[in-house]
């Protein structure tokens, strides 16, 4: 390896928006995250419904049945 070119490799610490935190090495410090493994709805099994800016009231509006 050339020595110089590449970023320093360090500590860090992963906070997501539920609690968790997971302690491993990075380029980045302190990263915080919305979604990890513990609350994902792939991993955990559960529907989670994120809506931004109301775009699922918009849509169940929008194509509502009569």
């Amino acid at each position: 390896m050339k020595k110089g070119i590449h970023p320093e490799y360090k500590p860090t610490t992963i906070t997501c928006a539920c609690g968790e935190i997971i302690q491993t090495r990075s380029t980045k410090e302190n990263i915080r995250v919305e979604i990890c493994s513990k609350c994902h709805p792939f991993f955990t099994g559960k529907q989670k419904l994120v809506d931004s800016a109301g775009r699922v009231d918009k849509f169940l509006k929008k194509y509502k049945k009569q």
